[in-house]
């Protein structure tokens, strides 16, 4: 294929992710599985362009950015079972779509930036520049809707909702996630789906379990 015939391709990808992208209620399904996949292979592509392997964000600063990295890494951690959020490319996956959707990134951009607040009014920092069991501390008071009914938390606790369920997505669409399911061979297939076996499991091992 052309130069130009792959760059019209991939506009019109483009142009199907960003019109096939759904603002559910709490994160989950945004994308299907399989537009999922052509995502981390953009992604993949934008990262091999630089020398370092590093993805540039599109859409949320660079303090967004690394706030987001941060949480991905607390909600879905590595163990010695499963790589994590990270190496699953989930904060890449998050702000690629951010950079799709004015509605995603304004969810984000404000999420984080609650995080933040929150984070200065308890702790005097950024969440950031606190110190992990501190971070830990912050997000339990958001990751359980029984604190819905706290004003001072309400807002928090959609956007910990949304952000835990997107980690989850993104990682089981990658090319780690997918091996963490189980290789399946050079299998022609048509569609891909996550088991919901697979997404319990990943929502179970997190810290941070929905209630």
């Amino acid at each position: 294929m052309s130069e130009n015939g792959r760059e019209t391709s991939r506009r019109e990808l483009l142009r199907v992710i960003g019109g096939s992208m759904v603002m559910t209620a709490g994160g989950s399904g945004v994308l299907s599985p399989l537009l999922a996949q052509h995502v981390h292979q953009m992604v993949h592509e934008e990262k091999s362009l630089d020398t370092g392997g590093n993805y540039t964000p599109k859409a949320l600063t660079r303090h967004e950015y690394d706030t987001l990295r941060a949480l991905s890494d607390l909600i879905l951690p590595a163990d010695e079972h499963s790589p994590g959020a990270l190496a699953g490319g989930a904060p890449e996956f998050i702000d690629f779509l951010c950079s799709r959707s004015d509605e995603m990134r304004e969810i984000y951009s404000g999420g984080l930036a609650w995080l933040d607040n929150a984070s200065h009014e308890r702790f005097g920092a950024a969440f950031l520049r606190i110190e992990g069991p501190r971070r830990m501390a912050l997000l339990d008071l958001i990751a359980y809707r029984k604190n819905l009914d706290d004003p001072s938390l309400a807002a928090g606790v959609h956007f910990f909702s949304w952000a835990r369920n997107m980690v989850v997505d993104a990682f089981y669409t990658s090319p780690a996630g997918v091996q963490d399911l189980g290789y399946i061979g050079n299998t022609a297939r048509t569609e891909f789906s996550v088991p919901a076996e697979a997404i319990a499991y990943a929502l179970n091992r997190s810290p941070f379990r929905p209630s």
